[in-house]
Formats: structure tokens, C-alpha cells, sequence
């Protein structure tokens, strides 16, 4: 009989966090840790298709949390079809050596949509036809949405991202998997995505008094669903993606790109708007990760130059160098900048703020063309920011359109990063297990390519030992 595993994607866990987790801590005393050999970039679409496929970046193909889709000519971020991700995910490897005697559930993992797993829960608004866009969440099968709305509420999307993202998100999802586990049935696998520790750790950085009390919050929160794992014999995998370290400069790589007459835009209503149909170069800004996508290779020496100038960038690799990090996928850029430790990448390529496109100062995941944690903030220049939130949320309620325009324009205030492979161990993730046995030979530095082959290994359904990073950058202690 297969051991069920519930296996817990818990967003900047580090040894640092853990220190302010006590039931955490003692799950982990009486079972295993290590270390999580993470990928680069270690963002989260990348390490989560890494731990689910057993493999690097250059083979399941998720080069980052969106790219450059070289076909649509469109830069697309937080896609969510699970056939954007190459290769067998670990569940239905299970199912095929089990003979398909293998049940999984998926809690808010990333590429969910169209998943093969047996039941799934993810994070997706009403676009309505007049513009607005309301909270809600996708559920298969169709009667499990009804079924987790009316127990818990309806999914509080408002609190999963933006400035007022907080416990409540992650608190729902905990809720959610309670129930999944307590159906008729419990999983072989079910996998959960607890995103707490992202917000405080980037608004505040990781040392701050707020990432300790986030830490702490979501302690308490996972304490129920840990004691029920624990009553029904089910062994919990806890691990993050990547640990968030401190930031302190932002780099506006795309902002060069245009000085050097590199980076085209186009207007509309007098806002600008990036055109990567006929820029020879612009980069898709990813935390501390930029796949820059340069159409014309003469370019590429000069691309390449201008970057290594800038202030902030450490690496820059051309397609042998990501070689090197496993990256070296035809979805990657032609050139991919790595930012030094304390500096991450803006997508910003407007330059004056009065010409900056509507949704720069939203909470817009979908149109910007790179990832924005200025997100997480009401614009601290607008002293009516927050008041001007409530008003638009109250007419959302009335069900009028809406326009949410509370995002600074300045990145300053954002003190938290990741994407760089860790440099110490303050921002090395952590794999954590209940099972004492989890990890007998794996050593106390695990890759993210070996945890599939671990689960499986630990149900009885595999074999393979775990296999080394593809480049290994953290620091000596």
C-alpha cells in the first residue's frame, strides 16, 4: 500500500524562518532536513516544474514565472496550462508504476489548468464582459468548487497578491487541503502551495521584525494541518523554492536597452507601450534573472557589453554559459542577466513616469512585461493610495468598473529578493520532512531534481538515488 505524502511548497522557508516555527521545527527534529539544491532562476514556475519532472530548466522548458513567446510575439507572464511544462510530473510517474492505482490532488502548485491530477484547486478571477475581474478559483472536479466555496468562503484573491496579500490566502488554502485530506479517499499525493512568507520577507527583507511575525503567523496557521497529516499516517515533504535575501538596488536593464536605441516602444493615448516586435533588444525581468531576447545575433557582443556595464549585474550568459546552469532552453533569452546579490531587475522601459503605461500602476500580473514587487505596496507619494483602494473595492461590490492605480513607480521601497542562486545560508531553502527516513542517503544537500525520485522512492514506487545540481554556487560556510 502506498504511504499518502502531502507535499508543501512553503514559499521562503529557510533556516533563518524556521527558527520562528516551532511546529515546523519539531516536525522536523523528529523527521529529516536538509538543504534544497535549488535551480537557476529560482523563481517559482522554474524550481516547482524542477521538483515535479526531476528535471533542469533546459528539459522541461519553464526558463522562468513567464518569457518571451517568440511565436505570439508577446511577453506572457503566470501562464497557468500545465502543458506549457515538458516532460512526466512526478504524480504520473507514480500512476504508471502503480498501474494506475495512484490518486493526487493539486492545492495551488503552479500550472495547474489542465493538469492530470485527480483533484485541483487554483487561484482563477471572472474576467466579466464589461472589464471587471472578481475573486475565484478553478476546482476539479466541477462539484469540489461549490463544495470548498460554501465552506470557506470564496477564494480571497486580494489577499493572495498585491498590498493587502496576507495570512488570509494562505489560510484558505491550508483549509482547503484539511478538507481534500479529510474526503472519502485520502490522496496519494496532494500537493499545497502556502505563499505567506513572499510578501513580508519582499516588502520588509528577510530580517526584518515582519518576516519573523510572518514566519510565526504561518506556523500557527500549518499547525492544524500538520497534526491531521500526522493522525492519518501521512508523511509531509516541506521545502521552498528559493530563501529571499536582502535587496537594496534595483537595476532598470530595460531602461538602458532603450538609452542604447535598442528597445522600441509604441503609443497609445499617450502612454507608452514596449514593442518587442521591433526592438533588437529588451529583457523580460524576473527578479534577480533577465532573459534578454536580441533579434539580430551581430547584436549580441554589443547586448552583452551594455549589460555588463550596468551597476548590479553579475553574470551574463550567452547560450554555453546557461549550458552551464542548465537554462540553455529555445524559450530562454539569447543573452540571460544575473543581478548581483542585493540588486534585482525592473521591467521598466518608459522614461518619464507621465508616459508610464496605465498598468504600471496597478496590480496587473498578466500585462506587464516582467515581474513588479512594487506590487506589494501602496504607493507611499499617494497619500490617498489606500483610500483610494477602499473606494474602488466598494464599487467592485456594486458591480461598476473599477481601476486599481495605488503602485509606486519607485521600486526603493521593495527590500527583499530572490532569483540568484543563494550565496549563504541565510538564503538557502530548506527540504523538511515528518519521516525520519526520508532522506537516509541523500546527504544533507538535496538537488531539486532528486525530491521526485525521493517521494517516489519513499512510496515504494522507485529507486533512483538522487542525481547532483547541475552547477553548485552556494558559498562555503
Amino acid at each position: 500500500m502506498t504511504r499518502p505524502v502531502l507535499l508543501l511548497d512553503v514559499v521562503g522557508l529557510t533556516a533563518d524562518a524556521l527558527r520562528h516555527m516551532p511546529q515546523l521545527s519539531r516536525m522536523a527534529e523528529r523527521g529529516s532536513r536538509a538543504e534544497l539544491g535549488t535551480v537557476l532562476p529560482a523563481v517559482t514556475c522554474s524550481v516547482q516544474s524542477t521538483v515535479l519532472t526531476g528535471r533542469m530548466p533546459r528539459e522541461h522548458g519553464i526558463v522562468g514565472n513567464g518569457w518571451y513567446f517568440r511565436g505570439l510575439g508577446d511577453v506572457l507572464l503566470w501562464r497557468q496550462h500545465n502543458r506549457l511544462v515538458e516532460g512526466e510530473k512526478l504524480w504520473e510517474t507514480a500512476r504508471h508504476r502503480a498501474g494506475g492505482a495512484y490518486t493526487s490532488a493539486n492545492l495551488g502548485w503552479w500550472y495547474a489548468m489542465g493538469a492530470t491530477t485527480d483533484l485541483t484547486v487554483t487561484p482563477r478571477p471572472i474576467y466579466h464582459a464589461d472589464g471587471r475581474k472578481s475573486p475565484d478559483f478553478y476546482a476539479r472536479p466541477p462539484a469540489l468548487h461549490d463544495e470548498l466555496r460554501d465552506a470557506l468562503g470564496g477564494f480571497p484573491l486580494f489577499q493572495y497578491w498585491g498590498p493587502t496579500a496576507s495570512i488570509r490566502s494562505t489560510q484558505w488554502i491550508v483549509d482547503a487541503t484539511r478538507r481534500v485530506l479529510d474526503g472519502p479517499g485520502t490522496p496519494d499525493l496532494t500537493m499545497a502551495y502556502l505563499p505567506h512568507l513572499d510578501y513580508d520577507l519582499q516588502r520588509f527583507g528577510p530580517d526584518a521584525p515582519e518576516a519573523a511575525r510572518a514566519a510565526a503567523d504561518l506556523d500557527r496557521a500549518m499547525a492544524p494541518l500538520l497534526d491531521q497529516a500526522d493522525a492519518q499516517g501521512v508523511t509531509v515533504v516541506a521545502l521552498a523554492e528559493y530563501g529571499i535575501a536582502g535587496a537594496d538596488r534595483p537595476v532598470d536593464v530595460n531602461r538602458a536597452l532603450r538609452r542604447e536605441g535598442l528597445l522600441e516602444v509604441y503609443v497609445q493615448d499617450g502612454r507608452e507601450q514596449l514593442d518587442p516586435w521591433t526592438s533588437r533588444a529588451f529583457a523580460v525581468a524576473d527578479h534577480q534573472v533577465a532573459h534578454v531576447y536580441v533579434a539580430d545575433p551581430a547584436d549580441e557582443p554589443r547586448v552583452a557589453a551594455i549589460l555588463r556595464g550596468l551597476d548590479g549585474v553579475d553574470e551574463v550568459l550567452d547560450r554555453e554559459a546557461q549550458a552551464r546552469y542548465g537554462l540553455d532552453h529555445a524559450r530562454s533569452g539569447e543573452l540571460v542577466a544575473v543581478a548581483a546579490p542585493g540588486a534585482w531587475f525592473t521591467y521598466y522601459f518608459w522614461l518619464d513616469d507621465d508616459r508610464a503605461p496605465e498598468y504600471a500602476r496597478g496590480v496587473d500580473i498578466h500585462r506587464k512585461p516582467g515581474y513588479d514587487p512594487a506590487e506589494l505596496f501602496f504607493d507611499p507619494a499617494d497619500r490617498l493610495a489606500k483610500a483610494k483602494a477602499a473606494g474602488n473595492l466598494a464599487r467592485k461590490a456594486l458591480g461598476l468598473r473599477y481601476a486599481m492605480s495605488t503602485v509606486p513607480l519607485d521600486p526603493s521601497c521593495v527590500r527583499g529578493t530572490h532569483g540568484r542562486l543563494p550565496d549563504s545560508a541565510a538564503d538557502t531553502p530548506l527540504l523538511l520532512s515528518s519521516d525520519p527516513a526520508f532522506l537516509d542517503g541523500a546527504g544533507d544537500r538535496v538537488a531539486a531534481t532528486a525530491v521526485r525520485d525521493l517521494v517516489l522512492r519513499h512510496q515504494g514506487l522507485g529507486e533512483r538515488m538522487p542525481q547532483p545540481p547541475v552547477r553548485d554556487r552556494v558559498a562555503p560556510r
